[in-house]
């Protein structure tokens, strides 16, 4: 039997993981812990992200995951899910109907549910969990009670000279991914020819090193120590990176082995001379 203080103990365990919204199926009272319900991809744009979202769910073990958060809208979360506010008869009910479907979506029925969530969407979709979740103190926790035992991984691109330059080739040609095979995968707008632009760049370069600094301010004082993967180690062994990420939620290494790349690179000759040129123009002070 369990002397006074340490049921005492006990107890106040369970109500501080309660409070915190983090006690899940995954939490048990032994200390033990079962895998992980969620997985969080922390990110901005042209870090790979893409590719990553699609090896996770090529597994069939880590859901599906993607931006299903991305439009600062509730009407635009609305539409995704083929859903209507007329369905209900309050926002904080439309509110719950919205992250459901968006958890079966992104769980595909894996068990596990996959979210990418960019620099730029993550204040509105923070400001509706409160809603959700009024009585928790933090980020973490509303995510945590919302999705279950999270997973964050942070994803990010060193070079932020070649992410910049990625997002404004691709913002001008039109074309953001392409399959395995070449053909189109992700095209926004009509082809056209991309022009070097050095105001532009030196916008998204400084836009891409704000959306690092914020998340590393995120990390710090939600106390989170993320997974770490960079673009170049995710790019150059995409299986290893995989296996980093199963190794974490306690998976085996089964499935995330043989699976072909289901994106191709966008990098050309033109991306290498934007990077050398406005590289240079940065030294120079020119920019």
């Amino acid at each position: 039997m369990l002397c006074h203080a340490s049921f005492a103990l006990m107890v106040s365990a369970i109500r501080r993981a309660v409070f915190l919204g983090i006690w899940t199926e995954g939490v048990r009272l032994t200390g033990q812990e079962t895998n992980f319900q969620s997985l969080v991809i922390c990110t901005s744009p042209r870090s790979g992200s893409t590719l990553l979202c699609k090896l996770l769910a090529a597994t069939g073990k880590a859901g599906s995951p993607d931006s299903h958060f991305h439009e600062p809208s509730l009407d635009k979360w609305l539409k995704s899910y083929d859903l209507t506010a007329e369905q209900f008869s309050g926002d904080m009910e439309r509110l719950r109907a919205i992250f459901q479907a968006a958890k079966e979506r992104g769980s595909n029925g894996t068990g596990v549910f996959g979210l990418r969530m960019q620099r730029k969407s993550f204040d509105f979709f923070s400001r509706q969990l409160k809603v959700l979740h009024p009585e928790l103190p933090t980020d973490r926790a509303r995510i945590e009670a919302a999705f279950g035992k999270t997973l964050f991984i942070h994803l990010t691109r060193k070079d932020k000279i070649a992410q910049a330059v990625s997002f404004v080739k691709a913002t001008q040609s039109g074309l953001w991914h392409k399959a395995a095979d070449g053909t189109e995968l992700e095209r926004l707008s009509e082809p056209q020819d991309p022009v070097y632009d050095t105001e532009l760049i030196a916008s998204h370069f400084r836009q891409m090193n704000a959306y690092e600094a914020e998340w590393a301010r995120w990390f710090s004082a939600e106390r989170i120590d993320p997974l770490q993967i960079t673009y170049d180690e995710l790019s150059s062994d995409p299986e290893a990176a995989l296996i980093r990420i199963f190794d974490a939620l306690g998976f085996e290494h089964e499935a995330a082995r043989g699976i072909a790349p289901p994106v191709a690179k966008l990098s050309d000759a033109t991306n290498r001379e934007w990077i050398d040129r406005f590289a240079m123009e940065l030294r120079e002070g020119n920019v």
